[in-house]
């Protein structure tokens, strides 16, 4: 169904059932504030933790999927750790990213997906992350080719980096999981 054929309520509605499917309850929060009080990189995001959840739980996605915060969210789960209430943050930030990507909303921070894409890569080529590799395709995703250049070539001098990669014995287990094959898990 075309979205732009629904009515924002109806539209509200099939967001709060998708979060609800996925076993986020934002209508369970109070408010507290402990989720962002905690959030190490919420000084960073333009609508704290909070706010997020109580605009989630309003419906007010449009809103959600174009801030900065869904992108720059760490999902470390720090905020629900302190949520008194188990409210999946971290979950409904993915669920947001989701949608933003597949509704074709640029992302506010546009970088964050290619680093991710770059990731997924090396790990779907290598079973784990080839740093040197993984960093020299989100180089030329971004077009940032010199950024960062005296960090890398320190870690590169300690050790930290190595120039070739080193493959995993289980990598057709990791093809399979890129495949849509691997282990259901019960949610």
């Amino acid at each position: 169904m075309d979205n732009t054929c629904i009515s924002p309520d109806e539209r509200s509605e099939k967001f709060l059932r998708k979060l609800k499917d996925r076993n986020i309850d934002v209508q369970a929060c109070y408010q507290c504030g402990r989720c962002s009080s905690g959030c190490p990189v919420g000084d960073f995001f333009d609508i704290n933790v909070m706010e997020a959840v109580r605009l989630a739980a309003y419906g007010q996605e449009e809103k959600l999927l174009n801030s900065h915060t869904i992108w720059l969210c760490a999902a470390c789960e720090t905020c629900a750790t302190r949520c008194p209430n188990e409210i999946e943050i971290a979950g409904l930030m993915d669920v947001l990213r989701e949608l933003a990507l597949r509704r074709g909303i640029a992302p506010a921070e546009p970088r964050i997906p290619l680093f991710h894409q770059a990731m997924l890569g090396s790990i779907r080529s290598w079973g784990r992350a080839w740093e040197i590799g993984m960093i020299g395709n989100y180089k030329i995703r971004s077009g940032d080719l010199m950024g960062d250049m005296r960090l890398g070539l320190s870690m590169f001098m300690k050790g930290k980096l190595k120039l070739l990669p080193h493959s995993i014995k289980a990598k057709s287990e990791v093809k399979e999981i890129f495949a849509g094959k691997g282990k259901e898990y019960d949610r």
